[in-house]
């Protein structure tokens, strides 16, 4: 949605990452249990489930006391003064997930709360399931189905409450990169589509070499490098608008980009689709699907369906369709169809032809069939994903990309423009964070196993049909691989930077302020 990578992030005193691990706050995962399913044996809690706090928020100073790595928008040359040095000067520290950060969580939920202010203000946050103290969790998503509980009735428009797969090494690249002492507990080794430059260490070393600091923040920049990788967002959304994307990549893993290959001077020329192949109701063409009050009414909490259909209907066969589901107040909704002049009215889900369909139709740019599309897609699922739970405001384009009409320069009656019912004058993060400080995104009963195990409800009719009609059957999820493909928007991307606080003592304060900036194809 977005015609190119523009890499920004909030914060508030020092943003730092570090390789290293400090010794001043104690890391303690917030337990967070899950369940796995299967339609044998019923749904099972996982309840080694945790989450850990990405790298990027947390404090950073030097390995022999308390200097902060980073400073405002730039590297303290001194402790850094190059990538290898640095990451052997710096120590990440452990995070005070609600005091700090505003994260809590209750048996199965978790809440992130917006903007926190403590002894530092912090703004947004993203988080990794974890396996275990040292593991991230791994899905394997084809042939499966992955369900969760959201409740997005508090967050306005230019908010993103994001949960998404990232193609993450399991240890954080902990084996990978020798001068990586933190790994997965401490929630390094981030990487995703736009292959972000904003991110202080990438595989194991500082991101010092052509550090640019931003010229419209005094907390953030962008390095020389960016990490780019595999990305699955299962859900992107507010209060009034959400959309579902795959964003395919070459590479398996981690690929380190630098200079141009990381999109710099043309955003399409990186190893990954920075655009994805998105399923946003309103773009599509239905205006009363999803919203307050509306046929998923996002007024109260509701429970999304992700279904990942194979060609042979095992988890070895290629990935051909992301469907979408809904179950509310007992009820299963279908997903909304296509409306949308030049598109067939039949498409419903994410499909190789849905997405040619779309593209050719919006004039998207066709980077998702060139990098593999739902096969490829379908292979990094295959090899395991990591999850990835999120909040943030948009200091790029202010999230309309997502919730109003974008471009603005377009009119909203041009087939693609149309996203949600924002005003084009929303979502500036100045706005949102002072009169939006409370916004929070609650995701809580996690499941994940074979397709149907996941859910029960009442079946009703697609919001399309005109029929209305439910019946009190189990709900049974449809595997029929229809031939739908949907159309990319300009992605945005998920860089985040975080502000640590700079602290003279051992009890220094860790609070973080970060956010991350999405960015979609048109």
């Amino acid at each position: 949605m977005f015609p190119k990578i523009a890499l920004t992030a909030l914060s508030f005193l020092a943003i730092v990452s570090a390789q290293q691990v400090g010794t001043n706050t104690p890391e303690t995962h917030p337990k967070l249990p899950w369940y796995k399913c299967t339609k044998a044996g019923g749904c099972v809690s996982q309840s080694s489930g945790a989450i850990t706090l990405d790298s990027n928020w947390r404090w950073t100073h030097t390995t022999s006391g308390y200097t902060n790595c980073y400073n405002g928008n730039s590297w303290n040359s001194t402790i850094c003064p190059d990538g290898a040095t640095c990451a052997a000067n710096c120590a990440l520290e452990g995070a005070d997930y609600s005091g700090t950060y505003g994260v809590t969580t209750s048996g199965d939920a978790v809440t992130l709360k917006f903007v926190t202010t403590s002894s530092q203000t912090n703004v947004g946050s993203r988080l990794y399931l974890m396996a275990s103290d040292t593991q991230y969790q791994m899905f394997q998503l084809v042939n499966q189905e992955f369900t969760f509980d959201v409740d997005t009735s508090n967050l306005p428009c230019g908010l993103n409450g994001a949960l998404y797969f990232s193609q993450m090494d399991a240890d954080g690249g902990l084996a990978k990169y020798p001068a990586n002492k933190a790994g997965a507990k401490y929630g390094t080794g981030y990487c995703d589509s736009q292959c972000p430059r904003d991110l202080k260490f990438i595989a194991g070393q500082a991101n010092v070499a052509g550090w640019t600091p931003s010229t419209n923040d005094a907390n953030s920049g962008t390095g020389g490098s960016g990490a780019c990788c595999n990305e699955l967002d299962i859900w992107e959304a507010n209060s009034i608008s959400t959309a579902y994307t795959p964003h395919p990549c070459t590479p398996d893993g981690l690929s380190v980009c630098t200079g141009t290959t990381c999109g710099t001077a043309d955003r399409y020329a990186t190893v990954c689709d920075p655009d994805g192949c998105d399923y946003n109701s309103y773009r599509m063409g239905d205006t009363t699907f999803y919203g307050p009050g509306k046929t998923v009414d996002s007024s109260k909490k509701f429970t999304v369906v992700t279904q990942f259909i194979s060609s042979d209907g095992t988890s070895s066969g290629d990935l051909v369709e992301i469907r979408r589901l809904y179950v509310q107040n007992g009820v299963v909704i279908q997903n909304s169809k296509v409306n949308v002049p030049g598109m067939s009215s039949s498409y419903d889900s994410v499909t190789d032809d849905f997405c040619a369909a779309q593209k050719a139709t919006f004039g998207d740019k066709t980077q998702f069939q060139a990098k593999g599309g739902l096969t490829r897609m379908g292979e990094a699922a295959k090899s395991g994903m990591v999850l990835v739970l999120s909040v943030w405001d948009d200091h790029s384009v202010n999230m309309l990309w997502l919730d109003s009409d974008y471009p603005t320069t377009a009119s909203p009656s041009t087939p693609g423009v149309a996203r949600g019912t924002c005003a084009t004058t929303s979502g500036t993060p100045a706005d949102v964070e002072k009169n939006s400080p409370n916004a929070s995104v609650t995701y809580s009963n996690i499941r994940f196993g074979d397709i149907g195990s996941t859910y029960t409800g009442t079946t009703s009719s697609s919001s399309s049909s005109s029929s209305s009609s439910s019946s009190s059957t189990k709900a049974s999820t449809s595997t029929t691989s229809a031939a739908k493909t949907s159309t990319t928007t300009s992605t945005a991307s998920k860089t985040t930077t975080t502000a640590s606080s700079t602290s003279s003592t051992a009890s220094s304060t860790t609070s973080s302020a970060a956010t991350v900036a999405k960015y979609a194809q048109w």
